[in-house]
Formats: structure tokens, sequence, C-alpha cells
């Protein structure tokens, strides 16, 4: 059985979303920072508990003028993971405001993920701090580094495990049509 689970990432610019999915889709990490412009998308179909589950994964841009958009991409989404740097407090803030997006938008229907990257560079964000926001949330937190890999399959492995049982796909009725024969007036034209 397959299930398809909307992903959406989400974080301030540089925190490292894409390195975290291009690290995921071809194992490879690049030193270029590329920012994302509005949405990139991908699928990557994964075995979780003998089940295919098909990620259907948004990488959102992180700055200021495409927040806007964001809504859209959130509203239907199954996971949202929110991104943070280790190395910066002001993303780990920034987090903290994605966090209440995702609620507005999705309420007590999210699952979220907190992420804290970059964990191959000097920590800045005390992980009691994190807890203390995760926690009483009930955040999945996990921690990663895009550039070196350690934790990037553990972050998979469980945004995988939180895709819904069942894939809500609206039912679909099809109704017979049976034709009427056309009943022709021969007397002329009815106008």
């Amino acid at each position: 059985m397959s299930t398809k689970c909307k992903v959406v990432f989400l974080g301030s610019a540089g925190v490292g979303k894409t390195s975290l999915l291009n690290r995921l889709m071809t194992d490879e990490f690049s030193n270029q920072y590329n920012t994302t412009i509005g949405v990139d998308f991908f699928t990557k179909p994964v075995q979780v508990q003998g089940r295919t589950v098909t990620l259907q994964i948004w990488d959102t841009a992180g700055q200021e003028r495409f927040k806007s958009l964001m809504p859209s991409y959130i509203r239907d989404s199954s996971v949202a993971v929110i991104v943070y740097d280790v190395s910066d407090e002001k993303s780990f803030d920034e987090a903290q405001e994605w966090y209440e997006t995702v609620m507005h938008e999705r309420g007590n229907e999210a699952k979220c993920v907190l992420v804290g990257n970059k964990i191959d560079l000097e920590r800045r964000v005390d992980l009691k701090h994190v807890d203390d926001f995760a926690k009483p949330r009930q955040m999945q937190t996990i921690e990663t580094s895009a550039k070196t890999s350690s934790g990037v399959a553990r972050l998979f492995k469980l945004i995988s495990e939180l895709a819904p049982d069942v894939t809500k796909i609206p039912q679909v009725y099809v109704l017979p049509i049976e034709p009427k024969p056309i009943e022709q007036n021969r007397e002329g034209c009815q106008c």
C-alpha cells in the first residue's frame, strides 16, 4: 500500500533547507549557496514498516518577501519541517514564528518537526532552549548536518513515520447516463 505525504520545509533563509533536501535526493552537498526563489518541489518514495510512503516535499524560500506565499503551501500539508541553524540564535527565534504560522493554518492537525541544522558548526542555540520550546508543543526534534550527512537519514525516516495511514483522496461518484431518444417534430419548425 502506498501513502502520499505532503511535507513542507520552512525556516529562515540560509538555514540549510535546500541542502538537507539535496543530501536526501542526491547524497551530495555543495558549499555554493543558492537562494530558493519561491518554492521547489521534490518527490521521494521511502519504505517504512512495510509500506511505501511517497514524500511530496515542498522546499520553501525563507526570505521575508516570500512569506505571504507560505500559507497556501502549509494549508494542506501532512508534516511541517521547521529548520533553524544551531549556530544562529535569530534563526531559532524565527523558527518559533514559523511554528505559529503553521498553527494558524493547520491548528491541531499539524505534525511538526523542529530541525536544528548545521551541527558541524559552533553551537549558539542552547539545547535547553530548544526543549523548552518543543516539549510543550509536542514537537519532534532532531539535529542534522547537511554538510556531513549526520542525522539526515533519521530525519527523513521520522518524517515518513509521521505520514498519515491513509491518503485522503476525494471519493469519485460515477452516475450512469442513459440517452433519451430525441423526438423530432415533422410538422415544421417550433420556433
